[in-house]
């Protein structure tokens, strides 16, 4: 693993602990339903003119940071020109596939989170429950191509032999949460979670497989990688929390959080 660097500052215990719960202790929606500003690209241009081109070295691989077992962390992996570039990407499949509000099974409580898809399969959450599907809820049009940039990225950090086939696009409102959870709604366990952070910084929880298991918290900042696999593959995690204004990247204060998953079997 290299030598390890310091964390990022520990959570204040002002912040607290989420609470333990799944998908369904996500907090109900207010002003997250809204549609984010940073869709404005003329109001609030991302990059400075055109469409940026994300070099080589910008997907350099350091050795990263265990912060739990077989769960790595490269802070800061993509620089500022790379980021810009691939929120222009994530525009785009905004435009195709609108982000839409995910409900709670049961009870249809919305939650706090909005989210897109891009990719063969989509996660969509809603009345009838938690499942992968080819289209998206609303337009019911297939869910638009994964950009080439995310193909990179999880051929430089998953580890992983066969491609993702969702890229979960969660937007994050300065007052978004997600309560402790895990990824398994896939029908393979053996290719990792990986998760690309841009925006405002998020303080991120994450435990072992059972609920009651010890947890420990890091900041995820804008261009930070995560990758969960292994024995962390099915670890309980969250978003206690975003700080606004601790990005400049979208022009509006919140967090952008892009997800990718292998769905089924190869």
């Amino acid at each position: 693993m290299g030598p390890q660097r310091p964390l990022r500052p520990a959570v204040p215990r002002s912040l607290g602990a989420p609470r333990a719960g799944a998908f369904h202790n996500r907090r109900p929606v207010g002003p997250s339903a809204r549609a984010p500003a940073f869709l404005d690209a003329g109001k609030h241009p991302v990059a400075p003119s055109g469409r940026q081109t994300i070099r080589e070295d910008h997907l350099a691989t350091p050795h990263p940071m265990e912060i739990a077992p077989d769960a790595l962390w490269w802070p800061g992996r993509l620089d500022r020109p790379a980021q810009e570039a691939l929120v222009e990407e994530v525009r785009e499949v905004l435009r195709a596939a609108p982000l839409f509000q995910p409900a709670m099974p049961r009870t249809g409580k919305p939650l706090s989170v909005r989210m897109s898809n891009c990719g063969p399969l989509g996660w969509v959450a809603d009345a009838s429950g938690y499942r992968y599907q080819p289209f998206h809820p609303e337009t019911r049009e297939p869910w638009p191509p994964m950009p080439e940039t995310l193909l990179r990225l999880w051929a430089d950090f998953s580890g992983s032999a066969v491609p993702p086939e969702a890229c979960l696009v969660n937007w994050y409102a300065p007052d978004a949460r997600m309560g402790l959870h895990q990824d398994r709604d896939e029908a393979d366990f053996s290719a990792p979670v990986l998760s690309v952070s841009l925006g405002d910084t998020a303080v991120f929880r994450i435990g072992g497989e059972a609920r009651t298991d010890s947890t420990r918290s890091i900041r995820l900042e804008s261009g930070d990688v995560l990758r969960l696999g292994g024995r962390s593959r099915l670890a309980f995690h969250g978003v206690d929390r975003i700080l606004p204004g601790t990005s400049t990247l979208l022009g509006v204060e919140g967090r952008i959080n892009l997800t990718l998953r292998r769905v089924t079997a190869p």
